[in-house]
């Protein structure tokens, strides 16, 4: 804190007048004024313009320009963040080429949570293109978050070129070893049996008990899906 008090007071009343705007910005998104939202997209504060990404997607009166931009916000990644977990309510004109293409680009943000929920918009709209760059994150990003989710993308998308990167994730983390096994639910391949023979004798309980239901056709009794079967989740 400032020994200064009026610089400490002037600061105070700057957050006071950020909180309005964003407020603001948040009630346009329940009451339907997509044009008060999207004037906060060009608020100097970033903390207006993620929440102005929120109230369009609220309104579905998001554009895939406006989320592109919003993932080059480089000065902020809490702006990034939110951009990327509205793409999924992005639809009409660039939904399918513009916008995927800039995800696909936030793989390689510095921020591992945007990292993340990129994977998670390319899982949900299955996007082939994309496998190889998820096969990198896959292997190589240092943030094991991003790993795990780039190895559940790669298995909702089911791409034969994601398999070698699932399988090599079976020897990672633990959290990233249990999602890399559910992962081979979605491949048709010859090599996927023999992967989960091997880790069905895993260190991890979590590990052995995926591998054990997905090569038991029948399931498990009392329990019909494997940990994590239920979907792509985002890793926390």
């Amino acid at each position: 804190m400032s020994d200064d008090p009026a610089t400490d007071a002037a600061g105070h009343r700057r957050d006071r007048r950020v909180e309005l705007r964003r407020r603001r910005v948040t009630a346009a998104g329940h009451r339907g004024d997509s044009e008060l939202a999207r004037r906060g997209l060009a608020d100097p504060d970033p903390r207006v313009r993620a929440a102005a990404l929120g109230a369009l997607a609220h309104l579905g009166a998001l554009h895939s320009d406006d989320v592109v931009n919003a993932l080059g916000d480089a000065g902020s990644a809490e702006v990034r963040r939110r951009a990327v977990d509205a793409a999924s309510s992005v639809r009409g004109a660039g939904s399918r080429s513009a916008l995927p293409a800039a995800v696909v680009r936030a793989l390689d943000d510095p921020d591992p949570l945007v990292v993340v929920g990129a994977a998670w918009y390319l899982a949900e709209r299955r996007h082939r293109t994309a496998v190889v760059r998820l096969a990198g994150v896959a292997t190589s990003h240092p943030d094991p978050r991003c790993r795990e989710a780039a190895v559940a993308a790669l298995g909702a998308i089911g791409d034969a070129a994601g398999l070698p990167a699932v399988l090599a994730a079976l020897d990672d983390k633990a959290t990233v070893r249990r999602r890399a096994t559910v992962a081979l639910a979605g491949f048709d391949d010859p090599r996927v049996e023999p992967a989960l023979h091997r880790v069905a004798g895993d260190r991890d309980w979590q590990v052995r008990q995926a591998a054990g239901e997905l090569l038991d056709e029948d399931g498990a009794p009392g329990d019909e899906r494997a940990p994590g079967a239920e979907g792509v989740s985002r890793p926390r």
